[in-house]
């Protein structure tokens, strides 16, 4: 089981109500919400391995480099505080994550991040190194890019909470976007994700994108169509694609994640006690973590 941690503990942060808070009265929300999360997350699906992957750079400069618009509204401002390519966090979620890193340690949890890459770049490169099946749990849907039945990869996407979330295969994709987890990275760069300052292509959607892709194959086999004055695409297309090309010669690259990153020595198995108990009691008490630690150390003391 991979963990998009960010991921998760922002909707652990935005799920449970800030007045969660430490004895001296910090909030922990995030810190309880996410321990939560791992605790229903074993008990429901029974991993006996589990990554906590890590956004060690949240914005890779080699992909800005290729596309200069990428997550640029995510970026804090600078006049408001925030240090220079920093990502604009809510103030009570910052002080969080130091915490949530410690707890995980503590516990014994590998926690994998790597330099020069986003969370995505090392779940793609542990979901391609993996010889067993693999769950991913996030709720960014860039990596529904690396479902795949033949490899036992499926996504566990949280609807409400990770109680309720959707697993993910081939068959849920081509349901819900027309392409499989091989084509999907290609339908995203077509369309695009505001969220992720990736423009599209003019004219482009989700259904022309995933139209485009069962009638010509691939990128490369739109691409040529539209170069093709005989191809069956309508002029305004035509033009929208071919004036796209620069995007459509690095989107690919960025919207993919990265698969063969080097990654450090790490313990993936599921712990059944923790690592540093004396660490871990005294950032129980430090910040107040109550039953939502003690539920985590039972669930996991119930996997031996």
């Amino acid at each position: 089981m991979l963990l998009d941690s960010a991921s998760l503990y922002f909707r652990a942060y935005f799920g449970v109500p800030e007045s969660v808070k430490s004895p001296d009265g910090l909030p922990v929300n995030a810190v309880r919400g996410l321990l939560d999360f791992i605790t229903r997350l074993v008990q429901d699906h029974h991993p006996d391995q589990l990554v906590a992957c890590m956004d060690a750079d949240w914005r890779p400069q080699w992909r800005v480099d290729l596309i200069p618009t990428y997550k640029t509204h995510r970026l804090a401002p600078e006049s408001a505080g925030g240090a220079e390519g920093a990502e604009e966090v809510p103030d009570t979620l910052s002080p969080q994550v130091p915490v949530i890193e410690q707890v995980l340690d503590a516990l014994g949890i590998a926690r994998v991040g790597v330099p020069g890459y986003e969370a995505d770049d090392v779940i793609g490169t542990l979901a391609t190194r993996a010889s067993g099946p693999v769950q991913i749990v996030t709720g960014d849907r860039d990596l529904f890019q690396l479902v795949d039945d033949a490899r036992q990869v499926t996504v566990l996407y949280p609807l409400k909470g990770v109680g309720s979330a959707q697993l993910t295969d081939e068959a849920v994709l081509r349901e819900k976007y027309g392409v499989g987890g091989a084509q999907y990275a290609e339908m995203a760069a077509l369309r695009g994700d505001p969220s992720d300052g990736l423009p599209g292509v003019k004219g482009i959607g989700e259904k022309t994108a995933t139209q485009l892709i069962h009638e010509y194959g691939d990128l490369a086999g739109i691409r040529a169509a539209a170069a093709d004055p005989l191809s069956k695409l309508t002029p305004a297309r035509r033009r929208n694609i071919l004036e796209a090309a620069p995007y459509l010669d690095v989107a690919p690259t960025v919207v993919r994640v990265a698969t063969d990153i080097p990654l450090p020595d790490f313990d993936p198995t599921l712990p059944a006690e923790p690592l540093d108990p004396m660490t871990l009691e005294d950032l129980s008490t430090r910040w107040g973590l109550g039953t939502s630690l003690t539920r985590l150390l039972d669930t996991l003391a119930a996997t031996r």
